[in-house]
């Protein structure tokens, strides 16, 4: 490795903190003290444990003053007297103290390592959960990656916060409090003495936390941030290698890292000072009470001994380490906190709408749809505005127009996947949402354009439209889907384990086992949305075949580009800016010679160019 290459991670020294001001200020905890409480809450979970660390860490702490108490008492009492009779018993003691002491600080480990394990295992479940309460827009809105850092980063720190930080925090508070009783005990003036250096930790400890912790939630969303662009370009690597965006990719990805070298470096740098003036105040401590104690023992004043002196060098130490760690777990805990919020503030978002007390649960449905004056917007855009159709059971119906002419968001009033804002919507004369969610979709089935696979064995992709279907039934759906044959003819056949890519099989292949899935789950609805996209003749003109059976009995939305594959639908509406400008069959829209038509036209002249 180059010199410049060594020198290349700590370039961001020069960059001033003033420069990332403005973003730590929109990254400052909102509600610090709330979200303690919420960690809290699933801490209080394992009270029985809890009592358990806390008698552990009073035993240790009160072992830990025990110990050099023991060894005070034996510079006076026997090493200055030059009596040893006693000495090696109190020696014994020592021993049993150190021990007991160690056996203490191991079981309070133990056991808030279980407690750390268990929370972060019921806020993991409670975020996933969470995941498939939030509605489809949620998700359309954010990376993947990014929500994936969520679950995966942020609940990973506060586990190690939670196995750092809580005996620490414990221990150092009995520490400090049981210290500060012996000191003044044995010397009111050693103690004044030593206490003068805690307004000096107080202020400089203050001045660095408050600038660490909307670093550290800084450096939490960098992260998120940049998991959720890695996520993203990995997942793109065919289209970025396809346009040959390789170097403006590399060059965004360095601006993202870059980002996040520069918050988690001034995060940790700033975080840094906080051991190093402790070390420099234990000195300082040490110093004086060596300086004072001293000049009292020379004059006599018999206010303290040589072994008051010792006690009291490691009280200072016992007394400004407990100070030093709630110093540095407090770094710890505030990006502990970071993440939490970043936790809380998914589980806290609001979820699908609930269904209606009196929603009802279909046992069948015949697939009749009809929408009348409906209408939809996001926010204040208007997507969809007064359309009304009908969908009688058993009818395909053929949704063709523009990008963004409205196709995907009537699929997803139909699914819903949203609400629409106006109008209504009934299947077999039901309004829609007085159906719960569960009980109409339960009745639909959906071949995309991307064709997602789990990963696992082809079987059980089948299989997941039905999870209770047999293997003989899930054969015959692919016997249906002509997907039996290349299936058979891979080395392990239906036990073939895939990826979530479908690594080793074609996109033809992918969209034949998704409509295999459909034929398992033996819908009454079925939407299709650019299922034969992408799609070489050959392997079409089976998914076309295995469409048509798959169709035939159901009721069916499909959306389609190429209007060669939807000529043979019942219906086909066209639309425009959220509006029907026709509906009819394929032959009757062209003989209206009107925008059907023309787009018709259009297509089969791209085709003889």
């Amino acid at each position: 490795m180059s010199i410049k290459q060594l020198k290349e991670p700590f370039q961001y020294k020069k960059i001033p903190i003033e420069n990332i001001s403005d973003e730590i200020k929109q990254k400052r905890a909102k509600n610090t003290v709330g979200t303690l409480k919420r960690i809290w809450s699933y801490l209080a979970r394992e009270k029985g444990k809890l009592w358990l660390v806390v008698l552990m860490v009073i035993l240790s702490s009160g072992l830990s003053l025990l110990g050099p108490f023991m060894v005070g008492m034996a510079i006076d009492d026997y090493i200055v007297k030059q009596e040893v009779s006693g000495l090696g018993n109190l020696v014994i003691g020592l021993l049993f103290v150190y021990l007991f002491h160690s056996l203490s600080i191991f079981m309070q480990n133990f056991w808030m390592v279980g407690i750390a394990q268990n929370t972060v295992y019921d806020l993991r479940s409670d975020l996933f959960h969470q995941f498939h309460r939030l509605p489809i827009s949620y998700f359309d809105k954010r990376q993947h990656g990014e929500l994936m850092s969520r679950i995966t980063n942020d609940i990973d720190n506060i586990n190690n916060t939670l196995n750092q930080s809580v005996i620490q925090i414990f221990t150092s508070v009995l520490t400090l409090l049981g210290t500060l009783i012996v000191m003044i005990y044995l010397s009111p003036v050693l103690t004044l003495v030593t206490m003068t250096i805690v307004p000096v930790m107080f202020f400089a400890t203050r001045w660095i936390t408050r600038r660490t912790g909307p670093l550290y939630k800084l450096q939490q969303n960098d992260l998120g941030e940049l998991n959720g662009y890695v996520e993203e370009i990995v997942s793109g690597q065919h289209v970025v290698k396809t346009f040959s965006q390789e170097e403006r990719v590399i060059s965004e990805f360095e601006e993202k890292n870059k980002k996040l070298n520069r918050s988690g470096f001034w995060a940790l740098t700033i975080a840094g000072f906080i051991p190093k003036v402790m070390n420099m105040l234990n000195f300082l401590s040490f110093g004086l009470i060596a300086l004072v104690g001293g000049i009292l023992v020379v004059n006599g004043t018999g206010l303290v001994t040589v072994g008051v002196i010792v006690i009291f060098t490691e009280y200072a130490r016992q007394f400004t380490r407990p100070l030093n760690e709630l110093s540095n777990q407090f770094n710890v805990l505030l990006a502990a906190v970071a993440g939490a919020e970043r936790v809380f503030n998914v589980i806290d978002e609001e979820k699908e709408e609930e269904d209606e007390r009196a929603a009802v649960k279909l046992p069948e449905t015949e697939g009749h749809f009809k929408f009348t004056h409906v209408t939809f917007g996001y926010e204040d855009e208007t997507i969809i505005n007064d359309i009304s159709f009908e969908a009688a059971p058993g009818e395909s119906i053929a949704f063709v127009g523009h990008t963004g002419a409205g196709k995907t968001t009537i699929i997803n009033l139909i699914s819903r996947f949203y609400n629409y804002d106006g109008g209504n919507i009934t299947l077999d004369g039901i309004e829609l949402k007085d159906i719960k969610r569960s009980s109409l979709r339960s009745h639909m089935a959906f071949v995309l354009q991307d064709s997602f696979l789990f990963h696992d064995t082809i079987r059980e992709n089948i299989r997941y439209g039905r999870l209770d279907a047999s293997d003989e039934e899930v054969v015959n759906a692919a016997k249906k889907a002509n997907a039996h044959d290349f299936i058979k003819q891979l080395p392990d056949g239906y036990d073939t384990v895939l990826d979530q890519e479908g690594s080793g099989i074609s996109q033809g292949q992918k969209q034949l086992l998704t409509i295999a899935r459909a034929f398992i789950a033996e819908p009454s609805i079925l939407v299709l949305d650019e299922a034969t996209s992408n799609i070489d003749t050959i392997t079409e003109m089976k998914i076309q075949e295995a469409l048509k059976k798959l169709m035939k009995g159901r009721t069916s939305f499909i959306i389609a580009h190429r209007l060669n594959t939807i000529q043979e639908a019942d219906k086909i509406i066209m639309l425009e800016h959220g509006e029907i400008m026709e509906q009819g069959s394929h032959e009757e829209l062209l003989e209206l010679r009107r925008n059907y038509f023309d787009l018709y036209k259009g297509q089969l002249q791209e085709v003889g160019s």
